[in-house]
């Protein structure tokens, strides 16, 4: 394959995703159709299937710019309060998270609502973007437990994790299970401080 040719097919990939993160974001995963796709960046359906394997394939390369964005927006609010606590830390991250979710809700939706059939089939990168966001949780846990294992810190950081999100979820919902969303805040204040307080003194 020749660098000119090399050149075009990165151009289109680049412009493909650009295009499914925009329509992701103005409407859902659900408003990706291929031949919207072709149409707006001037290449045939079949052109799409010659960069990405699949829709899908497409989806987690916009979800990949996503979790940067959002482990972006999270380092940024953290770098704003470097004397924080473990326990503060958890709930400035809990905060950005849920600001992210509100600011870019249907991108934010796209993380979770990619169905993929094979674990196999999930690139490393891509659970690689997961697991910095996971160990961004993973770190005050650590201070709060030092005595867990590496394997009970995973999975109080997954806890809390999708503790944090059910919260952000249904409240952003507006379930009748969910808060306001002027609520939704402190109700992640109430649940990180108490309970990793309440277990650290155990």
């Amino acid at each position: 394959m020749s660098a000119k040719t090399d050149a075009r097919r990165d151009a289109l990939r680049t412009s493909l995703v650009d295009i499914a993160e925009r329509q992701i974001s103005e409407a859902g995963l659900g408003a990706l159709k291929a031949r919207t796709l072709a149409t707006e960046a001037g290449c045939s359906v079949g052109a799409i299937y010659n960069v990405f394997s699949d829709l899908n394939e497409l989806t987690m390369a916009v979800n990949g710019r996503t979790f940067r964005r959002l482990g972006a927006a999270i380092e940024a609010d953290l770098a704003d309060v470097p004397e924080a606590s473990p326990q503060e830390r958890l709930v400035v991250m809990s905060v950005a998270y849920l600001r992210f979710a509100s600011e870019n809700e249907h991108l934010w939706r796209c993380l979770f609502d990619l169905r993929v059939t094979e674990l196999d089939a999930v690139p490393a990168w891509y659970r690689a973007a997961l697991e910095d966001l996971f160990a961004m949780i993973g770190g005050p846990l650590r201070e709060i437990f030092p005595d867990l294992s590496a394997t009970d810190i995973a999975l109080m950081t997954r806890a809390l994790f999708s503790s944090v999100h059910g919260i952000v979820s249904l409240g952003l919902e507006q379930r009748i299970s969910g808060v306001p969303r002027p609520q939704i805040e402190r109700m992640i204040e109430l649940i990180l401080s108490n309970l990793t307080e309440q277990s650290a003194a155990v």
